[in-house]
């Protein structure tokens, strides 16, 4: 069994900084990909960024390219999102997840924690 928490949300003005942590524990943590998603009140949720566990090869959503970054400290299992130059429409809950493999879908997933981001 995986668990992942998450840290770091809050309330920011519009062009600040965040930055949020995810830690993970458990014996079959080993993952393939970590990412972080969002979902905003009405919305579906969205892959923000994303970071292979092994190579550290990463991926960003095109709203969020250029102002988040994603890294991960694999001593320590755990997965940062940093995120500057914030804007209202960031406001969400963000979540972490776990990809297990290549070949499997995200399967474990923190309890997300609240960004918002006022005008």
């Amino acid at each position: 069994q995986v668990q992942l928490v998450e840290s770091g949300g809050g309330l920011v003005q519009a062009g600040g900084s965040l930055r949020l942590s995810c830690a993970a524990s458990g014996r079959t943590f080993s993952p393939y990909m970590m990412g972080w998603f969002r979902r905003a009140p009405g919305k579906e949720r969205e892959l923000v960024a994303s970071i292979y566990w092994s190579f550290g090869n990463t991926f960003y959503a095109d709203s969020v390219k250029g102002r988040f970054t994603i890294s991960r400290d694999r001593a320590k299992n755990t997965v940062a999102l940093q995120m500057n130059s914030l804007k209202p429409e960031d406001t969400a809950v963000y979540y972490c997840g776990r990809r297990p493999t290549s070949g499997a879908a995200y399967d474990s997933w923190g309890q997300g924690t609240q960004v918002t981001v006022s005008s």
